[in-house]
């Protein structure tokens, strides 16, 4: 199963606020599109070279903004999101399904615990490696551009200072964090575990798992294994 990224952004007063579409391709040759970036023309045949697009995947409601165009494009797309954000998603585009329907070992579709079902995942293994996609309960906007994205990024907390989970999703739809913070520690779990992708901000390939505990940790004020008892939580 390959991946491809494809950086993207979305304008605003005094800067760009990063997004990110993830191509992930599909064990029967064609592709699936994750949070949908609209493309010009050359990079649009670039990525048909590499696959027919097959599933369109929008991860949560905050990320229908080019779904439309896709479908337009490719009609016969099938379009899959979490059951909470179902009726929002159809607002842009009919949607197709709500639970996974790849039926692959390597491409798993899951639906975030703790988020009301609003809230998507993909886990992507490629040989003994895996990937963890991500949509909006992870952010690690590290290097923001521009006057209004760096202000955006801190007050909103999109991880100026390292991944966390963004305070307008803890407002949003965030309703159980215990449930959440299981979920995240299952995925440290993964011992195969290689990076986290978010829809915003760096890629997470330095040491994942503790990055996926700490933001456990913060959620439901668990201690790390080995922490010592008297210090804060990081």
């Amino acid at each position: 199963t390959g991946l491809l990224a494809v950086e993207g952004v979305i304008p605003m007063p005094l800067g760009n606020f990063p997004r990110r579409m993830t191509v992930i391709g599909l064990a029967g040759g064609g592709l699936a599109i994750w949070s949908a970036i609209a493309l010009r023309e050359p990079e649009m045949r670039r990525l048909e070279a590499l696959g027919q697009p097959e599933w369109l995947i929008v991860p949560g409601a905050a990320h229908r903004l080019d779904a439309h165009i896709w479908k337009q494009r490719y009609p016969h797309l099938r379009v899959l999101c979490a059951p909470g954000a179902a009726q929002a998603v159809a607002e842009a585009v009919p949607v197709d399904a709500t639970g996974d329907p790849f039926r692959d070992s390597a491409l798993r579709f899951v639906t975030v615990p703790g988020t009301g079902a609003r809230e998507a995942a993909l886990l992507v293994r490629h040989g003994p490696r895996v990937t963890l996609i991500v949509n909006d309960i992870i952010a690690n906007v590290r290097h923001p551009r521009g006057l209004g994205t760096r202000i955006m990024t801190r007050l909103l907390g999109f991880g100026i200072d390292g991944p966390r989970v963004p305070r307008f999703a803890r407002r949003f739809f965030l309703d159980d964090p215990v449930a959440m913070a299981g979920a995240l520690r299952g995925w440290a779990g993964e011992p195969g575990l290689a990076r986290i992708v978010p829809a915003h901000g760096d890629v997470i390939e330095t040491d994942p798992h503790a990055a996926l505990l700490r933001i456990a940790c913060d959620l439901d004020g668990r201690r790390a294994a080995g922490e010592p008892s008297g210090d804060p939580l990081v």
